[in-house]
Formats: C-alpha cells, structure tokens, sequence
C-alpha cells in the first residue's frame, strides 16, 4: 500500500535504504545531525500533530463505547505505521520531509480518520 501510494506521489525512486540494517556510525550520524529544530520543522509537525489529534479521538471514541477494544487498537496500530514511516521518511532527508510525502502521509491519515467514529 506504502509502495502505491509513493508511485502515486511521484516518487516511486525513494530510496528504501533506511530500511536495511544501519551501522552504528550511520546512526550516531542521524541522530547527530537531526537538531530539535528538525524534529520540529513545519510539515512534519502538521502531520505529527493530525497523528496526536487522531489518537485522542480514538480514545474518546473508544471511551465513549462507539469503538471495540479491537478497532481502537488496530486503528492505533495504523497510526503507528503512519508515524514511524513519517520518521524513516525524515531520516533519509535530513531530519525533513517533502511536500510529496507529506502529501502521502495525509493520504494515510486521512484513510484512518474516515474510520474514527463511523
């Protein structure tokens, strides 16, 4: 599903490198150069913070008894692969991420939305 979408997206040629195991200078690098400012830049903060929003409303929704404990969970299961693509994306672009991805990350999120709440 990733795949497609990113085709979709035009960019289809991302390289998928930070899947593969790192060195441990490869790491210490990453970590190194993403500042708090990069953690913090304006399109990975939108999409971080629509991912908080999301999980807050699965919670009241769950609290509220229109979710099973099943839904909730596999909807916080869908965030979760939401965010940490949203990191892998960030790691291979120096703490950022484009508008493309970005673009395909609220894709993503707003499949799981639609299913808060139905």
């Amino acid at each position: 599903m990733i795949r497609n979408l990113l085709i979709a997206a035009g960019i289809a040629s991302l390289s998928f490198a930070a899947f593969a195991p790192a060195t441990a200078s490869a790491a210490t690098t990453t970590k190194k150069h993403e500042s708090r400012w990069d953690r913090h830049h304006p399109r990975r903060d939108e999409v971080n913070d629509r991912l908080a929003n999301q999980n807050r409303r699965i919670h009241e929704e769950r609290k509220e008894g229109d979710l099973t404990k099943a839904q909730a969970r596999t909807l916080h299961r869908d965030d979760r692969r939401i965010r940490q693509e949203e990191r892998d994306m960030a790691a291979q672009n120096g703490g950022h991420i484009t508008k493309s991805e970005q673009h395909v990350l609220n894709q993503q999120e707003n499949a799981v939305s639609k299913q808060i709440g139905k």
